[in-house]
């Protein structure tokens, strides 16, 4: 551990050096976004198409709940209180498609891959997060960003850049997760994640 604390290090001070360090708290990515998680019961097909019946189902509510929000705080809370709402719209839409699988719905902090929407490029790591598991939750997974929604396709480039803006992120945070291409915003983006995974690896030794 000590080796890894060192040998980081060592590049973060490069990176320093290089101008091309995150700052200006872009970590607040990880602190503004609520992310959806739908995880299938299989790969059958049948499961699979299930998954997205479900999906529409819950987007449609969650999004209602979390309308008018204006932080992450606030959909989180909206979203916390409501938590049979939604999981009540899900088993419906499971009923509905003649299944008897169940489902279970949470909301807390989950392990995210690096993921892109269109545009937009999230880092890895740790995020709030909606998880509705149907069934055994073998299957492949569905992943959004539910706060902001950027679920919904009917979302253009300016709105979805206003709507980040609104929650919290400045320009220069927005342009970490879609300027991904361009080399010093690709250099921070990857420092990102690792100091976020650095962050978790120090926080599980404690």
């Amino acid at each position: 551990m000590k080796k890894l604390l060192i040998f980081t290090s060592s590049i973060l001070i490069g990176i320093v050096l290089l101008g091309l360090l995150p700052t200006h708290g872009e970590d607040r990515i990880y602190d503004s976004v609520i992310r959806l998680h739908v995880i299938a019961n299989s790969n059958s097909d049948y499961d699979q198409a299930l998954k997205l019946k479900v999906r529409d189902r819950v987007l449609e509510r969650a999004s209602e709940i979390v309308a008018g929000c204006q932080s992450r705080a606030e959909a989180e809370a909206a979203l916390r209180v409501s938590l049979d709402k939604v999981e009540a719209a899900a088993a419906e839409a499971i009923s509905a498609a003649g299944s008897d699988c169940r489902v279970k719905v949470e909301l807390g902090e989950e392990e995210y891959p690096t993921k892109s929407y269109e545009s937009i490029c999230f880092p890895a790591g740790r995020y709030m997060s909606l998880r509705v598991s149907i069934g055994e939750s073998e299957g492949e997974n569905w992943w959004c960003v539910l706060f902001p929604n950027l679920c919904l396709s009917a979302a253009t480039k300016k709105r979805v850049e206003e709507a980040f803006v609104e929650v919290g992120l400045t320009p220069e945070q927005y342009r970490i997760i879609t300027e991904t291409r361009d080399a010093k915003y690709s250099v921070r983006f990857k420092v990102l994640e690792l100091i976020e995974q650095i962050f978790r690896k120090c926080k599980h030794k404690k």
